[in-house]
């Protein structure tokens, strides 16, 4: 059996501290929490780690190191459907892929609150990479078409929560097309353009 690379290590230990944080918040996570979930001592995390926010801090650079490499995706694409199915798509498959970086996605504005409650200073890359995922979709932040804000929050929301179901109940083959299709209606293109 081939060993696991660093890389892949890494990933595994994020993705998984990413999932603990989203759920527990980062007050209330813990190293063990998180060695636990990935069934390894809590000296063996912190030999990759050394403290929960260094730990914290890699899950962060790492969510937007993916976020930026999503949205570069997109610049491919003219706005329209075509770049809309592309970051859904690509939502769904990085949910499949990286479960606990969903979890984290869905509460890095709760976190930055929680952050700053503990005399913490909020991280400003979480409100910038929502603005620009958004952007993405062709939402104009500085006068935004208040229909497509809500459109582009409903179906980037909706994907990322019914993949991360998906994934609990082992259903990814299964659901995918149809959490891809349900996310482009509700940017509001008909279930004829949904699918490739």
């Amino acid at each position: 059996m081939r060993r696991p690379t660093r890389a892949e290590i890494d990933a595994e230990i994020l993705d998984c501290a990413a999932g603990v944080f989203g759920r527990h918040g980062f007050a209330r996570a813990s190293i063990q929490q998180i060695a636990d979930a990935l069934k390894y001592s809590k000296a063996g995390l912190l030999h990759h780690y050394p403290s929960k926010k260094a730990l914290f801090d890699a899950v962060v650079d790492r969510y937007e190191k993916m976020t930026r490499e999503r949205i570069a995706k997109l610049g491919d694409f003219a706005p329209g459907i075509d770049r809309d199915r592309a970051l859904v798509e690509n939502v769904v498959d990085s949910t499949f892929e990286f479960p606990g970086m969903s979890t984290f996605a869905q509460q890095l504005a709760r976190e930055g609150e929680l952050l700053e409650s503990e005399g913490g200073e909020r991280d400003p890359r979480f409100t910038e990479l929502g603005l620009e995922v958004v952007a993405s979709l062709g939402v104009d932040l500085a006068d935004p078409d208040l229909d497509r804000l809500a459109r582009a929050f409903t179906a980037l929301a909706g994907a990322n929560f019914s993949a991360r179901l998906a994934v609990t109940m082992g259903l990814q083959r299964e659901w995918r097309a149809t959490i891809i299709a349900a996310a482009m209606a509700a940017l509001g293109h008909g279930s004829h353009d949904a699918a490739p």
